[in-house]
Parts: C-alpha cells; sequence; structure tokens
C-alpha cells in the first residue's frame, strides 16, 4: 500500500511510518495527534474513490498528512460507502497503532474522523459508525469536527 506526501511524493507505509515518528521526534515536549479519516466520491455508476489521510497534528502548531487513493467498483448505497470509509481508516490505524507499539511508542492520540453528521442523509448512521470506532479502542470524531475526512481526504476524492 502506497501513500502519497505533497512534499515527499509516494511512499510505501514503512516509510509513513518512519517520517511520521521523525516528525514527533523533532519535538518531543510538543503533544501530537494521530488523525485518520476517509472520504469517498462516487462517480455516477462507473466507479468510487476512496481516500484515506492520514494526519500527525502537532496541537497548536500545525502538522503533516498522507493519504492513500483507491478506486473500487461502483456503490450505490451510501451506507456501503460510509461504512467502507469507516473500515478504510480502522485498518490504516490498526496497523500504525500495531506499528507504534513495536516501537515503543504508543502514547500517540489516535482519532478516526468520520465523514458523518447531525444534519443530512448520514445522521441516521451516526451511532452505528462511531460504535464500530469506540469499540476498535479509538476515539471517533464527526462532522464539524472530523477534518481529517471532510478536508484532508476530501480535497484528493475526485
Amino acid at each position: 500500500m502506497f501513500f502519497y506526501s505533497p512534499t515527499k511524493g509516494e511512499l510505501p507505509f514503512a516509510a509513513v511510518f518512519q517520517d511520521l515518528v521523525e516528525y514527533t521526534n523533532q519535538n518531543p515536549e510538543d503533544k501530537y495527534k494521530l488523525i485518520i479519516g476517509t472520504d469517498s466520491h462516487a462517480f455516477l455508476n462507473e466507479s468510487v474513490v476512496f481516500v484515506t489521510a492520514v494526519v500527525i497534528h502537532r496541537v497548536g502548531k500545525g502538522g503533516r498528512y498522507y493519504y492513500n487513493k483507491q478506486k473500487t467498483r461502483y456503490m450505490e448505497s451510501l451506507r456501503q460507502r460510509i461504512y467502507y470509509e469507516t473500515f478504510l481508516s480502522l485498518e490504516a490505524a490498526t496497523r500504525l497503532t500495531e506499528k507504534l507499539a513495536e516501537n515503543g511508542q504508543d502514547e500517540l492520540n489516535v482519532e478516526i474522523h468520520i465523514d458523518v453528521g447531525e444534519k443530512g442523509e448520514t445522521r441516521d448512521m451516526i451511532k452505528e459508525v462511531v460504535g464500530m470506532v469506540i469499540g476498535s479502542g479509538y476515539d471517533a470524531r464527526i462532522k464539524p469536527d472530523s477534518f481529517g475526512a471532510t478536508t484532508v481526504a476530501d480535497r484528493y476524492t475526485r
């Protein structure tokens, strides 16, 4: 699985992890959040593009992000797309947290940003997908606090 960095280009997962660790080690006294969010865009009866963003946020001082883009068959159901977005975020979070734990750096606060909110078609799915995330051991954020999905990942879906 490859990710893209706006500053470093295409990176394999191991390089993303290494860059993330180096970034947090530059200022170890600062507070960090590891944010993972996925968004999608359906192209009418053709395909769906899913983008998973990994954001390392140095609280109050900016951050870096990486994203993975994949194209799948068309999914007509919004519910199916939201579940798959959540699954992709959880998959990335699991890989990263396992690697962090292996390297003794499991103190990072991990948030999963979900592209659902109180307004719009997705409001009926909030409890379900937030439950998936919390049940997996991560903090969940929804709109308007889910910028990892609604801003970073969304930027690259089209």
